[in-house]
């Protein structure tokens, strides 16, 4: 199969996409593994290797002794065409395997827009893309990642999906499989048996029964064995678990080209647009000094020039100054520069300005999320606008000639003040160059209210709307050269939105529109709204229903037996809270906001500076 491949990669645009054998990847001998397995990231080569969490997991289960992870990534169409005309399969990077030839083929779920894409790689693959159909012999199909905290809509076609964080599942998933391996087990008693394991879902065990209306009426086991809801998995100790330090090194450029180390998961801010923030809940810091560690390892095993340092909100990290003086000191006669992707506006300060541009200066990049104080307030983004003022003025005190600012529009309670708020902001801030405007980049997206967080109950906003609110920024920045202004499709939002609230019966629509050619839907010159639009009526779905309409209290979501530890009476207490712009501050300012994170996870907050 190798020589089949090596002769039909000099056909395609970027063959190094494809070959394998970079920098420290990791070669096992196949033939005497017991457990296999195919990483897949349902994008393109450049996307997957950006993503730290890939970069995880292939460092994880390759640990393993008796186990091996290898990468498929989604092939752009030359690759695809010459597969198909030379009737080859989809392939793994490491040992230019058909990927039937592994025990699992895992999936992340990262964003929505990827769902026809996987079931595009599995037709690559020649493996059915529902689990009904799918033999003892083929590969178990797992997925994971923050869309599997609502994994209906693709849920016909896994096998397994891990809810929460998956180090030490995986693990405990492999030594059960090697263990049942070498009984020669069936697939429905090896999925029944992973049932069990905190933090798996296995969709085949559950049915979901409908009202008349199309809203849920029950989530039912179907076996006494499996719990009504799964809890996610969460690491207690970050501090206990492996990170990779010997990340692969692409020979391709990719979107990030840097180091990258994990300061923390979760975030304590609260934010209620936020799905990330509930779902990662509760903060976990790493300590400064396994961090530090962390950072040479890494330097020394990749040469880059650049760390980042990443976690939702980088400088809530309790130890943010002291961790910054100590890399500079380390890693400065190197020249290695550091970069802080995920900043608040309230958190950036002076001292902290200096300290990231002591090698080299990078892009200001802050999210004020809306345009003025009660949207804020709405969306319980605590900044205000001095705030961005302040954080803007002493940035380019310190040498920033440009900055990039992130809104989002469709946001609920919406007005037009508040969509001028927006332009007037970015105006402002362009006003605080030194000699004259500085350049701004003002990049809007279109709200989706995602589950388990307190607006999922909302309407999301429909594409007319979107549109209309995308044209008046654009009219209240004419002749603003200074500013250029970027906006997120609306009817790819749309969609979005459609399958982050979706159900079960949403499955038949992805497998519609992968029929009529769907694949790297989240790509713009790939993406067709038609092709959506005539999924659903083939289906008879009417897709208004997942987006446009307001949700009862009591309503029973698709997701309610995915339990993220976080109460769902809480939840709509603070979205009620929402409604009447009140705020509801962080944990470490005001004490425990009765989540139910913590008792439910049995786990408790743990910052860096309160580690001995």
């Amino acid at each position: 199969m190798r020589n089949k491949i090596e002769k039909i990669l000099p056909g395609v645009k970027s063959p190094a996409k494809y070959t394998g054998h970079e920098v420290n990847a990791i070669q096992k001998d196949f033939d005497n593994i017991t457990s296999k397995v195919a990483l897949a990231f349902p994008d393109v080569y450049e996307i997957g290797m950006s993503y730290p969490g890939f970069q995880i997991l292939y460092h994880t289960i390759n640990k393993q002794e008796d186990a091996l992870a290898s990468r498929v990534f989604a092939p752009e169409i030359d690759l695809e065409k010459e597969l198909t005309k030379n009737d080859l399969p989809l392939f793994c990077l490491e040992y230019w395997k058909d990927i039937n030839e592994y025990d699992f083929l895992g999936f992340t779920l990262q964003y929505e827009m990827s769902f026809p894409t996987i079931l595009y790689m599995l037709n690559l693959a020649n493996i059915p893309i529902r689990s009904v159909d799918r033999l003892e012999n083929h590969p178990i199909i797992l997925g994971g990642g923050p869309c599997a905290f609502n994994p209906e809509p693709v849920a016909p076609f896994f096998d397994l999906i891990v809810i929460g964080e998956a180090e030490e599942v995986l693990v405990e998933l492999l030594d059960l499989h090697k263990k049942m391996k070498a009984e020669n087990f069936a697939k429905d008693e090896f999925l029944a048996n992973a049932a069990q394991i905190t933090g798996i879902y296995v969709p085949s065990l559950y049915e979901i029964i409908y009202n008349e209306d199309n809203t849920v009426n029950e989530i039912r086991p179907k076996s006494m064995l499996v719990s009504p809801k799964v809890e996610k998995r969460v690491i207690k100790d970050l501090n206990n678990v492996d990170y990779p330090t010997k990340p692969i090194i692409p020979y391709i450029d990719i979107p990030h080209e840097r180091m990258v180390l994990e300061l923390f998961r979760g975030c304590l801010r609260g934010c209620r647009f936020c799905q990330a923030g509930f779902i990662y809940r509760p903060v976990r810091e790493r300590s400064k000094e396994v961090l530090t560690k962390q950072a040479r390892e890494m330097y020394e095993n990749t040469g880059y020039d650049e760390i980042s340092l990443m976690s939702l909100s980088s400088s809530d990290y309790s130890c943010i100054h002291d961790l910054l003086t100590d890399l500079n000191e380390d890693m400065s006669k190197d020249n290695v520069s550091i970069s802080l992707p995920s900043l608040r506006v309230d958190a950036y300060d002076i001292e902290l300005a200096k300290e990231v541009q002591k090698v080299r200066r990078t892009g200001l990049t802050l999210a004020p999320e809306a345009g003025s104080q009660r949207m804020r307030n709405v969306i319980n983004k605590q900044v205000t606008e001095e705030d961005l003022m302040g954080t803007v003025k002493a940035a380019v005190d310190n040498g920033w000639k440009r900055v990039k600012l992130y809104f989002m529009i469709g946001l609920p309670t919406e007005t037009t003040e508040d969509l001028e708020g927006i332009a007037d902001l970015a105006i402002k801030v362009a006003q605080l160059g030194k000699h004259g405007p500085m350049q701004v980049t003002l990049s809007t997206a279109g709200f989706v209210p995602k589950p388990h967080t307190p607006f999922q109950w909302v309407r999301q906003n429909s594409i007319d709307e979107l549109m209309e609110k995308q044209k008046y920024i654009l009219s209240l920045l004419k002749r603003k050269r200074y500013i250029k202004f970027n906006y997120h499709d609306a009817e790819t939002t749309y969609i979005e939105g459609v399958l982050a609230r979706g159900d079960r019966r949403l499955a038949d629509v992805i497998e519609h529109v992968v029929k009529n050619g769907a694949r790297l839907d989240s790509w713009d010159e790939y993406f067709s709204y038609e092709r959506w639009q005539n999924a659903f009526q083939e289906c008879n779905i009417d897709a208004d229903f997942y987006t446009a309409r307001h949700r009862d209290k009591d309503e029973l979501f698709p997701w309610d037996h995915i339990d993220g530890g976080i109460e769902k009476n809480f939840l709509f207490s603070d979205y009620q809270e929402a409604l009447n712009a009140g705020i509801l501050i962080d944990c470490r300012d005001g004490g425990c906001t009765l989540c139910g994170v913590c008792p439910n996870l049995d786990i408790e907050i743990n910052l860096a500076k309160d580690i001995k």
